[in-house]
């Protein structure tokens, strides 16, 4: 039996093909192929990079399906169909949406792999695939070193992915996390993460969890166990982490040079009314929590999200100004969107909010980074073009050299200003490339059994 993983891409510019340069390998597949029997052979398509060989023989399609990506792996889904190759899609908007993605699919997996994925395969092999797999969430991984193999001349940025845990013990108002998780969190067992490590290659690790410190506990434990391996490392972590000075050591000590910090608002009333009460304490609060990173050497790749009912255009500049003052190795001024499923999503569909007819993910007019609701104070163009123009000027050379002399982190070393170079550069490219893509490839896609 043969298994095609594919990674679908977002969408396509207006005049070329769009290959994603910050493109990372996507992990999800690397345990996939490890949760697989030998007796399979599987192979890795990633969209973002090589044009998908639909032709070739194989016996089933596994499609990893996020909101951006649902137009496009729809598509995929239906060349593959036309050709009678059954198609299994799971990923996180499979679990937002199980329906809407069973018209596309011949199967549909939610939940955690570690499951129920040998027993899907089994059920392919003997061509008895049920409409739908629901797995549930547990310890990840038990047992199950990623495997790597299928990664191989992809041509994915040399940062080795790996997790720890899994989901968010937050409850934000616009996560999907936090919805398909249900607001809980697990990990691995530290010494299998830890003999992973030992194995790789490279000594630059990516955790990939939702909150790496989402259990304080644990990630002592692992920092712990991470400090003798001398490696260099990145995750997520939310500022709370900050109040732990212990934590805050450990952390620094088992090599972690920075970590994604989802920040969201500089104002108070809009981290209220986003349920997001670790972050409470507004500006003023952050620069006390900014000071504990800087004094531990950890640079901040800086989320913000834009378009709350408190937001202006002001709102949007005064965010800026406070990326800019604070150095920030990388920021991120994401457009408030409203994923199906979340709180926020049902409060802005129950006050006739939403644009694109409530589905953007799917409308052929929608534009990647742009609003897709209606905004209290701003109309949806202004809250597009503030955050566009937000990207612009952070990501300017101008500003990239001045942020360079940050010397407790952008210059901590040498090894950390290449890095911050180096990416710096890179994500300067993708911010104008993405900005305005449609999604999908092709034209619209129909569900399975309706033309297709």
């Amino acid at each position: 039996m043969k298994i095609a993983f594919i990674k679908p891409n977002i969408g396509r510019m207006e005049h070329s093909l769009y290959v994603d340069e910050a493109r990372m390998a996507p992990l999800q597949f690397g345990v996939l192929a490890a949760l697989t029997p030998p007796s399979c052979e599987v192979v890795l398509h990633d969209d973002r990079c090589e044009k998908i060989p639909y032709d070739e023989h194989v016996d089933l399609a596994a499609i990893t399906v996020e909101t951006y990506t649902a137009r496009r792996a729809y598509e995929i889904a239906a060349e593959y169909g036309k050709r009678g190759v059954p198609v299994v899609m799971g990923g996180m908007h499979a679990a937002l949406l199980p329906d809407e993605v069973a018209l596309h699919a011949d199967s549909v997996y939610t939940g955690d792999a570690e499951f129920l994925w040998p027993q899907l395969l089994e059920d392919a092999k003997q061509g008895r695939l049920k409409p739908f797999y629901r797995g549930g969430t547990d310890r990840p991984q038990p047992g199950l070193p990623t495997r790597r193999d299928i990664f191989k001349g992809k041509g994915y940025l040399p940062i080795t992915m790996t997790q720890f845990g899994r989901g968010c013990r937050f409850d934000c108002e616009f996560c999907a996390t936090s919805v398909y998780f249900n607001k809980l969190h697990s990990h691995r067992d530290i010494k299998e993460v830890v003999a992973e490590i030992e194995a790789l290659n490279n000594d630059i690790v990516f955790f990939v969890d939702d909150n790496i410190t989402a259990d304080p506990d644990a990630a002592k434990r692992l920092f712990r166990a991470l400090i003798p391996l001398k490696i260099r490392w990145i995750s997520q972590a939310s500022l709370d982490a900050t109040r732990d000075r212990e934590l805050m050591s450990l952390m620094a000590r088992s090599g972690c040079i920075g970590n994604v910090v989802g920040f969201e608002s500089i104002d108070p009333g809009s981290v209220r009314s986003m349920n997001k009460a670790q972050n409470l304490g507004g500006e003023a609060g952050y620069r006390t929590q900014l000071e504990v990173l800087k004094d531990h050497g950890l640079s901040t790749w800086a989320a913000f999200t834009l378009g709350h009912d408190l937001d202006t255009r002001d709102t949007v500049k005064r965010t800026l100004e406070f990326a800019l003052e604070n150095k920030f190795a990388f920021a991120a001024f994401n457009i408030l969107m409203p994923y199906p499923g979340t709180p926020v999503y049902e409060r802005l569909r129950g006050e006739g909010r939403l644009l694109y007819d409530g589905k953007w993910w799917l409308h052929p007019e929608y534009r990647f980074n742009h609003a897709a609701f209606r905004p209290r104070l701003m109309t949806p163009g202004e809250l597009t073009d503030a955050c566009f123009e937000a990207r612009k000027t952070f990501n300017s050379v101008s500003s990239i050299v001045r942020r360079a002399f940050s010397l407790k982190t952008n210059m901590g070393s040498l090894f950390r200003f290449l890095v911050y170079a180096r990416y710096n550069k890179l994500f300067r490219k993708e911010v104008f490339k993405k900005q305005g893509m449609l999604f999908g490839l092709e034209g619209a896609s129909s569900p399975r059994g309706g033309g297709t």
